[in-house]
């Protein structure tokens, strides 16, 4: 029998004497797990060793390789210290320990918890371990976070980096001061806005006197930070000096949260809105005089923009630029709205500019959707197929409730669970209470996920039949019902069109169009 090892350490060891060591910790699990396995008589494959990595980090280069070499089955027997070091997550363990392990052919063993795939007896305190391995997660993401939210409350930084103009102080934890070189910029930014520069205007004189911008200023000055690999991300753009002149922390208050994780499980972030960011005045050493600031607000405010109604435009974030790849940005003259590239503006030869009338754009799309209908759309099929995909939206719905409602019992099923076992902790409840209450439990637990998992199979196999079956037709059809194009439209059915420069000596404009079918 053939034994992959694999140990993980979360924390680095303060004795380690290089970067490139494993911890004590680390060794003290391999001189356990080679001992147990040479007792058992198993050969050792492979030692996997994941060092200052947490449980939930799915990213593990040595975990994943682990994996993979399971699944061609390179070994037999995975071996750990304990469960939690292979992984803290339940949705793992159920995974790779109950499900894929098994159907590999590979064991599953973890030394302390006495975790063995060969017996099935010690299956429900495997889930249990997952589930407090789990909670454990849970409660540490929100520990953490509440520690955050009451420094942000208190007005300290918390960010990985400063803000471009500020540096942290090295005297005192979550304070800025202000960084002159940088600060420097800053300030001359907004005298230019409030001397009547446009945003554009303004980053291509940066550019020209060859001044970095914000990312490319951390870079230089030994930051590690992870710089943007797309051509001319060196540049100022347009973006950064809007973002620059509404930021508050340029007047002293200290403004943060505009962002929040979807997931103690994810880096993922998304907006937050306005009322629940942190904003606290007077935290830190102003760049910008508040008559400044004031002045510059009222020029934005009194900016005209080309869709002051609030509406987006019909390609905004569709159209792209042939030869440099970033999204056009829309502008207005005379009544009528036209994209351009953003980047021609911002420095010489930074791109050769592409640029487009929405109305000739527009009129290129539908002549385009208008041939393919024509060619290859059968109007008798496509109103079936209408008619049968909204009934498979309907049943779709249905099922999609009901999903719901089982994921709601088996959370509070889940919940009971974490109550038994805190009961247990506290010696509420005896070891074999605690074992008979949450033996039912966990077989609900278990019905419920199976249902849940079914229903969400069931979802997914109409998604994909409405998807095969109708989905490009029945896009198309609500194109030919309005007989224009909408914005809803255009989201559907189209994933990006490239726009080059007007061919000299023709009205002809290149454009590629990339359809989302």
């Amino acid at each position: 029998m053939k034994a992959a090892l694999y140990c993980r350490l979360s924390e680095e060891d303060r004795n380690k004497p290089a970067g490139t060591c494993d911890s004590g910790s680390i060794q003290n699990q391999k001189t356990m797990l080679l001992q147990y396995a040479m007792e058992q008589g198993w050969d050792v494959f492979d030692i996997y060793s994941d060092d200052d990595y947490a449980g939930a980090d799915r990213r593990r280069p040595q975990f994943n390789r682990l994996l993979r070499d399971a699944q061609q089955h390179k070994f037999d027997i995975v071996l750990c210290k304990t469960q939690s070091r292979f992984t803290r997550e339940l949705e793992l363990v159920e995974k790779y320990i109950h499900g894929l392990f098994p159907a590999w052919g590979i064991r599953f063993v973890s030394i302390v918890d006495n975790a063995d795939t060969a017996s099935k007896g010690n299956k429900k305190s495997r889930q249990i371990n997952g589930l407090v391995n789990e909670w454990y997660l849970e409660d540490m993401s929100d520990n953490i976070r509440s520690v955050l939210d009451s420094r942000r409350e208190n007005g300290f930084h918390i960010g990985a980096f400063a803000l471009y103009g500020y540096q942290k102080d090295p005297k005192q934890k979550g304070r800025l001061v202000i960084d002159e070189e940088a600060a420097a910029v800053v300030r001359e930014v907004f005298t230019l806005f409030s001397q009547g520069y446009g945003k554009t205007a303004i980053a291509r004189l940066l550019n020209d006197r060859g001044i970095p911008n914000p990312t490319e200023y951390k870079r230089r000055h030994g930051l590690r930070y992870r710089q943007p690999t797309k051509k001319n991300s060196t540049l100022w753009k347009y973006s950064a000096i809007a973002d620059m002149l509404e930021n508050e922390i340029y007047i002293g208050n200290m403004v943060q949260g505009k962002y929040g994780s979807v997931s103690y499980k994810t880096k993922q972030n998304r907006p937050r809105p306005r009322e629940q960011w942190y904003r606290v005045e007077g935290t830190h050493e102003p760049i910008i005089e508040r008559a400044l600031w004031e002045k510059v607000q009222a020029l934005r405010e009194q900016r005209v923009r080309p869709f002051a109604e609030g509406t987006v435009g019909l390609f905004s974030q569709k159209a792209r630029c042939m030869y440099c790849g970033y999204a056009m940005r829309s502008s207005k003259s005379r009544g009528k709205h036209y994209l351009k590239c953003p980047n021609r503006h911002v420095a010489k030869d930074a791109c050769v500019g592409s640029f487009i009338s929405v109305a000739r754009l527009e009129e290129i799309v539908a002549a385009e959707l208008n041939r393919m209908n024509a060619e290859y759309l059968d109007q008798d099929e496509l109103a079936r197929r209408l008619e049968y995909s909204g009934n498979l939206e309907q049943k779709k719905t249905r099922l999609a409730a009901d999903v719901t409602a089982c994921e709601k019992k088996l959370e509070e099923c889940r919940r009971g669970l974490r109550g038994l076992y805190l009961d247990k902790v506290k010696g509420i409840l005896s070891e074999g209470d605690y074992a008979e209450l949450s033996k039912d439990l966990s077989a609900e637990c278990d019905r419920l996920e199976r249902s849940a998992a079914e229903g969400r199979k069931k979802v997914e196999e109409l998604e994909a039949q409405a998807e095969t079956d109708g989905g490009c037709t029945e896009r198309a059809g609500r194109y030919m019902k309005s007989g224009r194009l909408s914005r809803e439209i255009v989201e559907a059915m189209i994933d990006h069109i490239y726009v080059g420069k007007r061919i000299p000596g023709t009205k002809n404009v290149p454009v590629e169009i990339h359809w989302d079918f």
